[in-house]
């Protein structure tokens, strides 16, 4: 029981602070609308739509692009992309996806 609530409050402590800044997302974001669209929705009918996408989700996705564990054609693609974004980086622009609305 003792061992219980560190864990906790280490697991709770690491995600409250993990914030990103959609509208700093945003203003990285010009290289991703080439393939995901201005407005997150794809044209490009194999291409992913991020709009509207849980955060976590995206950022997780990102996180596995960069550090290899993403493999795969789209990884091909992905991995270098994701090669030079910062934790903050990747935070922000998986806010501002998260942000849109899927619908549009």
């Amino acid at each position: 029981m003792k061992l219980i609530l560190p864990i906790l409050l280490a697991v709770l402590g690491s995600t409250a602070h993990a914030a990103g800044d959609a509208a700093a997302g945003k203003s990285q974001s010009g290289v991703c609308a080439a393939c995901h669209g201005a407005n997150g929705v794809s044209p490009i009918p194999t291409y992913p739509n991020l709009a509207g996408q849980k955060e976590a989700y995206l950022l997780a996705q990102l996180k596995a692009f960069k550090s290899g564990e993403r493999k795969g054609a789209s990884a091909a693609v992905m991995a270098p992309m994701a090669a030079g974004l910062s934790d903050q980086a990747m935070m922000d622009l998986a806010a501002y996806y998260s942000s849109l609305d899927a619908a549009k």
